[in-house]
């Protein structure tokens, strides 16, 4: 294989964000520094007593890394400077370290485990919801109701556990370096009674608290708009301010969820995203809209 000239084998600079993040961003480095020396993954692999598959997924993220396996690649990459060493081994053994979500790892299946890592390490969050309030800008009550509908057999230790992630998650919103939420939302969500008239007047009133919010834009999509370029149901991109990580769409589903990054796949969802502000109401008509909900209900 061809060493790939295109790619210097250099050590970049992290800022600190959670696990998932800091696997995704060490994977990265090593899928640089492997190609700038032409090595292929199966010898990679070799090196470690691992498959070609194994390679594949540490270097995208995917699970975990023993540091003894990182220092061995880093040998067999060339990679000797005993500072760069030291940048990438701290970093494995931080991507080791359970976020702070791992207490709720029973109640996480591991696809949306993800999501979470993804979204505590994500600057710009833009989603377009249908059936539901956005997760990071719901009340407890209304989370509650929501939860229920997937949850209707569980405990009411295990549900008041699980709006407390929901309400845990939404600190990101908080202070100067919060992540900034764009979401768009379909009238039919807040016209749907979820968990009865109280609870729905509790979370608009939430709604229109989170207008004040400088980390949040919020923007309705109304009956009167007829189609629009979403109809394909709801998505999220997420962004994140380390150029090593590609922007990523995710779409949840009943028991599973995609998480795309290709640039070609990316790149639709955001001409839709962007078409769908444009068709939605402007930011300045949001507030008084949601006012209006207010007195209908």
């Amino acid at each position: 294989m061809a060493p790939d000239t295109s790619e210097e084998p250099r050590v970049l600079p992290y800022s600190r964000g959670g696990p998932t993040v800091l696997r995704i961003l060490l994977g990265a480095q090593l899928r640089r520094l492997r190609r700038a020396k032409g090595i292929s993954p199966d010898d990679a692999g070799h090196i470690i007593r691992a498959s070609h598959a194994k390679i594949s997924r540490l270097e995208l993220g995917r699970v975990s890394f023993k540091e003894r396996d990182v220092a061995d690649l880093l040998t067999m990459y060339g990679l000797t400077d005993p500072d760069e060493r030291a940048v990438l081994l701290t970093l494995a053994r931080e991507a080791n370290t359970p976020g702070w979500w791992h207490k709720y790892s029973d109640l996480l299946p591991s696809w949306f485990e993800v999501y979470v890592g993804l979204e505590e390490a994500a600057a710009v969050i833009r989603s377009y919801e249908v059936q539901f309030v956005h997760g990071l800008l719901q009340t407890p009550d209304y989370a509650r109701a929501v939860i229920k509908l997937g949850h209707e057999d569980s405990p009411d230790d295990e549900i008041g556990r699980r709006v407390a992630l929901r309400v845990a998650r939404q600190k990101r919103l908080e202070g100067p370096d919060g992540v900034k939420l764009w979401s768009v939302i379909d009238e039919a969500a807040l016209r749907r009674p979820l968990g009865g008239v109280e609870v729905m007047r509790g979370q608009i009133e939430h709604l229109l608290d989170a207008t004040r919010n400088p980390n949040v834009t919020l923007q309705i999509v109304s009956f009167d708009r007829g189609g629009h370029a979403a109809a394909g149901g709801p998505f999220t991109i997420l962004r994140f301010d380390e150029r090593e990580l590609p922007d990523v769409v995710y779409l949840e589903q009943l028991t599973s969820a995609l998480y795309l990054e290709k640039p070609e796949e990316v790149d639709r969802y955001m001409q839709v995203m962007n078409t769908l502000c444009v068709e939605a109401m402007p930011v300045s008509r949001t507030a008084a809209f949601l006012e209006d909900i207010l007195k209908t209900l």
